[in-house]
Parts: structure tokens; sequence; C-alpha cells
């Protein structure tokens, strides 16, 4: 390459340096004068769709935007993880930016509706320290539902012990509702007491989650003989159904007396 080419080669260089470097400075002198007209940019939740008033909100409806601080509301959600599960007040159109007053979470001022799974329904069962494991139950936990029921008639009446159903989710205790805060604000006169439902047993009844035939046996039994049904608490991480348990009745019940005592003599002649 002669010098008259090398100096050709350098000059374009210096000259596209030049003009990347006058471009930048332009660019970066209109993005400090959108900063001085409009603010900082922040990030804000948009829907990507039409949120229907009362419909749960998931993470498939939202996503994150940049828009000019200037002109974002105080009350905006900047994480997408704040809404995700809350219902919507009132309808939110697609690309609007949503905003944590249009939002609630679950609870009676929305109704039950929206906890129970599509195909489930919804069941309220009566309880009392006995019946419901001593009103230690909360929304979320699981239990199994065991029935003690009459069966037969005259000299053949008896009482049987089944276990009817398992790993049954609590949609409510009383009027405390499943991810809804726990707390109650009620009226007093001219103040407002807040009451902390986590340690509140006040309630006489809960709400499960059940198959619509597992809801009409329910509801037989509660018709015919609604003081029958107890419940028992589960790990969390105990799910799923288990061997289906035998029926106990008075005779099984002494044929495990019988068993024990038979074991305990046996142990004693061994020594």
């Amino acid at each position: 390459m002669n010098p008259n080419e090398t100096r050709t080669l350098w000059i374009s260089v210096f000259a596209a340096l030049f003009a990347v470097f006058l471009l930048y400075s332009y660019t970066q002198e209109k993005s400090d004068q959108l900063t001085r007209d409009f603010g900082t940019m922040s990030n804000v939740v948009v829907a990507v769709k039409d949120i229907n008033e009362m419909q749960s909100i998931d993470e498939t409806m939202l996503r994150i935007e940049e828009r000019p601080s200037t002109f974002v509301h105080v009350d905006a959600l900047n994480n997408p993880e704040l809404a995700v599960g809350k219902v919507a007040l009132a309808p939110i159109k697609k690309n609007e930016v949503l905003l944590q007053s249009k939002m609630l979470l679950p609870g009676p001022v929305t109704g039950l509706s929206l906890q129970v799974n599509p195909g489930k329904r919804a069941v309220t069962i009566p309880i009392d320290e006995m019946r419901g494991v001593g009103k230690l139950i909360k929304p979320g936990d699981r239990v199994d539902i065991v029935g003690a029921l009459t069966v037969g008639s005259g000299v053949n009446q008896k009482k049987e012990v089944r276990t009817l159903l398992q790993d049954i989710p609590i949609l409510a205790t009383g009027v405390r509702i499943a991810n809804e805060l726990p707390r109650l604000v009620e009226p007093s006169g001219k103040n407002l007491i807040i009451k902390n439902l986590r340690s509140d047993t006040n309630f006489n009844n809960v709400t499960v989650e059940v198959s619509p035939k597992q809801a009409q046996s329910l509801i037989y039994i509660l018709s015919t003989s609604p003081g029958s049904l107890f419940l028992t608490l589960r790990h969390p991480s105990d799910v799923g159904p288990k061997a289906n348990l035998p029926t106990t009745t008075v005779e099984s019940l002494r044929g495990n007396f019988r068993s024990a005592s038979t074991y305990k003599k046996t142990k004693k002649r061994r020594r």
C-alpha cells in the first residue's frame, strides 16, 4: 500500500470515529434534554391485554416498560409480583399502567368464587373445638374429613367411623379467606377495631374445596347428621391420598384392644 492510500485510509478511519463521536454527543445531549424535560425513566407494570373487573391477575397478563418518571403515577407498580394473585377492582385496558388502588387481595369484598379452582366446588362445614382440631386450622391448610356415622336400624344399628375424603384444601375459616390480609377492621362507635385474624378462633365453620360429587356426599351427611363430620390436620408436605383406611367399629376396636393385650402377655412370658 503506497503512502497516499495509507493516508487516505487513516483519514477515513478518523472521519468515521469523529462522526461516531458527533452522533454520540448528539444523542447524549438529546437524552439529557429529555431527562431535564420529563425526568429519568422508571419501570412500570402494564397490562398486555384487557383485564376485566373482578378478574384474577396472573403473570401472563403483565409486562414491564420504561416510562418518564414525570408521567408515572405515584400509585403505579414497578414489580409484576406485586400484582400477581390480586383482583382487578375495575376494568384495566391493554397497555394501561397498573395502579395499586385498582387492585385488591381476594377476600370477603371480592367473594370466595375467585379462590375456587375450575371444576371444583366450595362447601361449608360447621365445626367446634373438638371437630375442628381446636380451631387451629387456617386458610390454605389441608385436611382429611372423617365421618362418624350411624348405620343400620333397630338392633343392627351401630356407629362407624371412616375417613371419607383426604387431602382437602381449606379455602376459608369463617370469613377469613386464603391469600387475604389476616386482619379485619370493624367499626365500634366512632372508632375502628382491628382484629388479628391469625389468632382469631371465633369462627364456627370452615369452607373446603371438593369435587361436585364429593360436595353432594358432604351435603347429604350435613343434611342428615351435621355433627358427624370431623377434621384431621395434615402437615404441609404430606400431600396426596394415602391407602384407604378400614372402617372403625366397636368390633374393630375390641379386636385392636385384644391384639394389644395378647402382645403384652406374650412379651411378659418371654421375659
